[in-house]
């Protein structure tokens, strides 16, 4: 029988190990008759509770005032990232939560190096911010498109040597390193969402009037280099999943499915950080014993 420490390796991505993403499932709806049906049962029925202890993780969180999480999303086009956002933080103090979506850069942020306009938005103590995309875009989008380089004027910048993206990798994982000896728990889902699954999304957007706003020609473009986006992805995955900073592999053809998931490996991942609610001292305890005594001699 799994455990929920079974279920969380089965998304997570390996350090210093190649991948291929045809090794990750992105739907856990199997036909009954395959090998891992049971266990497929088995690892659904473990992510069917809901957010409530993710809130108590929130909780305790906020209250130490020591420890700060980022959680990153990346996905294809219509993955569920929005969705995601949605149902999993739907239970917790949204006073302690800031969601950004980090669409193309400004003039301002090509200006700057390429983690600059992420690093204005990382979360205080205390706090929970979720990248709606980040900095790994410039080694997924960007990567597709090396064209975008020449708008960094980035000196000497080569994008058709392996060496450029190497670099890249390597001061993600250094940047990402220094944030968690600071403090920060950093936790990484790469929603897994099928070429099928897609498709159907992209119709029901164009079936759909109320959700017409949410499709546009150039997702049409982006889903024509699939092919291009699935290795830019299997190369980011394998060189920046560290064991500070994991990614995890999310299948997301089941949006329920893809919700729960996320919310038990935030929640396990703020609850392996050993957090406590604050101890009062003496004086402090006093001072509360005092203030009781009061509120209960008020005559109402």
């Amino acid at each position: 029988m799994l455990n929920l420490s079974d279920v969380i390796d089965m998304c997570r991505v390996p350090t210093g190990k190649k991948i291929k993403l045809k090794d990750f499932h992105t739907s856990w709806e199997v036909d009954p008759a395959t090998a891992e049906a049971d266990q497929r049962r088995e690892a659904r029925r473990l992510i069917e509770e809901d957010v409530h202890q993710l809130s108590i993780s929130q909780q305790l969180l906020y209250a130490s005032q020591s420890w700060s999480v980022l959680v990153i999303l990346q996905g294809m086009d219509a993955a569920g990232k929005d969705s995601t956002i949605s149902h999993v933080m739907s239970g917790v103090n949204q006073q302690g939560v800031d969601v950004v979506a980090f669409k193309q850069p400004s003039t301002e942020e090509l200006s700057h190096n390429f983690l600059w306009r992420c690093s204005k938005s990382l979360p205080a103590r205390g706090q929970i911010s979720i990248f709606n995309r980040s900095y790994y875009e410039e080694v997924l989008v960007v990567k597709v498109h090396p064209e975008m380089i020449a708008n960094q004027r980035i000196p000497e910048a080569n994008p058709g040597k392996k060496s450029f993206w190497k670099a890249r990798y390597k001061d993600i994982n250094q940047f990402e390193r220094h944030l968690v000896r600071n403090g920060m728990q950093i936790v990484k889902f790469f929603l897994n969402v099928s070429k099928a699954e897609q498709k159907r999304r992209f119709l029901a957007r164009i079936d759909d009037p109320t959700k017409n706003w949410k499709f546009s020609p150039n997702d049409l473009s982006e889903r024509a280099r699939w092919t291009d986006y699935m290795s830019a992805y299997e190369e980011m995955l394998s060189a920046t999943s560290t064991k500070s900073a994991p990614w995890y592999v999310i299948p997301a053809d089941q949006k329920v499915t893809a919700h729960q998931l996320v919310a038990k490996i935030l929640s396990s991942s703020i609850l392996k950080l050993g957090l406590r609610f604050p101890e009062l001292t003496p004086s402090q305890h006093e001072a509360l014993i005092e203030c009781k005594v009061k509120l209960e001699a008020e005559v109402d």
